[in-house]
């Protein structure tokens, strides 16, 4: 039996089927301004997931954003079986609200094959039993956010995640945040146990895959989501899928951003098991900018 806010997601995942090739999902307020970018992401590989006549497996997808996503309303996912060929398939996919297309997104499937194998090795961190569950934010400062931020920073969400922090730093450095490198590992999972099917377990990691990412672009300018004169706005996501995982296991996310400039921040994930394989790689670039004053930051889109 799962708790409310893992079925909820399950269920946000999970799209109605308009046509062979036309799917509609639900939105959710999560805090965030407009839609999270994660929810489109994951919304969008089960579409074209359901698309697919044999059993592939999705190994990258590219996607952009194209326009806020709004909470209030149902988003429409067109399909397009753009190749199926002997080895692989590729769909491409147009997320569509108010008549508009907000994102696009191109996914990649492959028969299982076997072949040559190397990896990079999985960071030296504690492991997520010997870090502490976060603790909830002082309640003096929750006060000094707006109120999405409030939500935002209060839920319980269906993901629980435990960073691996420098000494001295916690969330009132989140919120003031000091310079330092632009690199972070966070061990992360779905907060219960679910079902086996490979393709929930790919979508729900799309979906938690927009965590923390495009943060990692910010540390080294002293500047955070939360503060009310910053513009954060994914542009663009790239996921690649390597080896076989469980999202409702620890899995550690590994993230640094090799550059900022002309107000864009790049940054990259590898997303490590614990049994330290690499079973996913990320790619992130997003819109950072510090305005004058809140009025003019609300007029950006964000998403963290």
């Amino acid at each position: 039996m799962t708790t409310p806010v893992v079925s909820e997601l399950i269920e946000l995942l999970s799209l109605e089927r308009l046509e062979d090739n036309l799917f509609r999902g639900q939105s959710r307020d999560i805090g965030t301004k407009y839609v999270f970018g994660g929810q489109v992401l994951g919304q969008a590989l089960s579409a074209a997931q359901a698309t697919l006549s044999t059993p592939r497996t999705a190994h990258s997808l590219h996607a952009y954003f194209l326009r806020a996503g709004d909470t209030e309303h149902p988003i429409v996912y067109d399909v397009d079986r753009t190749r199926d060929g002997g080895s692989f398939s590729v769909r491409r996919v147009t997320a569509i609200q108010h008549g508009q297309p907000i994102f696009v997104f191109a996914a990649s499937f492959q028969d299982e094959e076997t072949g040559a194998e190397h990896q990079l090795s999985m960071p030296e961190v504690p492991k997520p039993g010997d870090i502490e569950p976060a603790h909830a934010v002082p309640p003096e400062v929750l006060a000094k956010l707006s109120t999405k931020v409030q939500r935002w920073l209060s839920r319980m969400g269906p993901f629980e995640f435990r960073r691996v922090l420098p000494p001295h730093e916690s969330m009132r450095d989140e919120l003031n945040p000091p310079k330092r490198p632009p690199f972070q590992q966070v061990w992360f999972k779905l907060s219960e146990k679910v079902g086996d099917a490979p393709e929930l377990h790919r979508a729900l990691l799309a979906y938690a895959s927009d965590f923390q990412l495009l943060g990692t672009a910010t540390f080294p300018h002293g500047i955070s989501y939360y503060q009310p004169n910053v513009q954060m706005a994914s542009l663009d996501h790239a996921l690649w899928f390597h080896r076989p995982f469980r999202a409702d296991d620890w899995l550690l996310y590994s993230i640094d951003s090799p550059s900022a400039q002309g107000s864009r921040g790049l940054a990259r994930g590898s997303i490590y098991d614990q049994a330290g394989r690499l079973v996913a790689s990320t790619a992130q670039e997003g819109l950072i900018r510090v305005v004058g004053d809140e009025k003019t930051a609300a007029q950006v889109p964000s998403r963290q």
